[in-house]
């Protein structure tokens, strides 16, 4: 079908406005990238701005020989996997049992998880049920308060709802169990909702700062972005350097180094691991979706 002028002038200015806009939204974090990479004292003077004008790599040198910011990756690392698989998993079974439809009391477990969604018992609550849990400055404390979250409960419902019911009625014929069905056939016909739903849980883990700053005080448990906050907080060449003498001997020796340069290499290091993961998701993001959102 051919466009009428009108058109071709309305699709253009369409495709024109989500061009600015991309680049509006991506121009502040190639701008961090490339100030990473360029040498501080240089970054000073202005006029970096789409590449870096004196290359170095001395800033992730000092950065990756921090001793506080590796161990804080890894633990941000394993509370994303370890965080994800857990929820994914609790909160997919959940789902399933809710969407039967013969489940007694169905509609009033749905009125009590949703009112969760709108009402908490507030920050000192919650602080005082986590420490007499005896989860403070604990690993766990990042992943068992936030284990199941009401609305991906609600998205893997939907999308378990809608799946044929003569599915489980020939597992059951065939003598499989209930856990059965739900292992051996819901979830092989579920990549793209479990893959969009995980996605959603491992951003949440890694961006997470505020567990890490509430309910933690140990140094070797602080996940990256709690640990990245105080940084920003404070002196970054102190912190940077604070208990570790190869990160001061490359400040001192290195006097290209400054403040921005440093910390904008640690966001570096804290921001781009999470986004590496979208591209490999991608193709079940979208559909994932629009399953679990319309169908039921």
């Amino acid at each position: 079908m051919r466009l009428s002028t009108g058109d071709k002038v309305f699709q253009t200015l369409i495709y024109a406005s989500l061009i600015i806009l991309g680049i509006v939204m991506f121009y502040p974090f190639w701008n961090s990238l490339v100030i990473s990479f360029n040498e501080g004292r240089d970054t000073a003077l202005g006029g970096v701005t789409i590449w870096p004008r004196a290359f170095t790599l001395e800033n992730y040198n000092v950065v990756f020989k921090d001793t506080r910011l590796l161990n804080s990756f890894w633990i941000s690392v394993m509370r994303t996997v370890i965080g994800t698989i857990l929820s994914v998993f609790v909160t997919s079974l959940l789902a399933y049992g809710m969407s039967k439809r013969d489940l007694q009391l169905r509609n009033y477990y749905m009125i009590f998880f949703i009112v969760t969604m709108f009402f908490s018992g507030g920050l000192i609550p919650t602080f005082l049920l986590v420490r007499n849990l005896g989860l403070m400055n604990t690993f766990w404390v990042m992943i068992i308060p936030g284990l199941i979250s009401v609305y991906h409960m609600i998205i893997f419902r939907t999308f378990f709802s809608a799946l044929p019911d003569g599915l489980e009625e020939s597992a059951k014929i065939d003598g499989c169990s209930n856990y059965g069905i739900f292992f051996r056939i819901v979830v092989p016909i579920s990549g793209p909702i479990i893959a969009t739903i995980g996605l959603f849980t491992a951003v949440g883990h890694w961006n997470d700062w505020f567990t890490g700053a509430i309910y933690i005080s140990k140094d070797e448990l602080l996940p990256i972005q709690t640990l990245l906050r105080q940084i920003m907080n404070s002196n970054i060449m102190t912190e940077m350097s604070s208990g570790n003498a190869i990160a001061m001997e490359h400040i001192n020796r290195n006097r290209s180094i400054t403040t921005k340069s440093l910390l904008m290499a640690t966001m570096m290091v804290a921001t781009i691991p999470i986004i590496l993961t979208y591209p490999f998701l991608q193709k079940y993001f979208v559909k994932g979706v629009l399953i679990g959102s319309i169908k039921g």
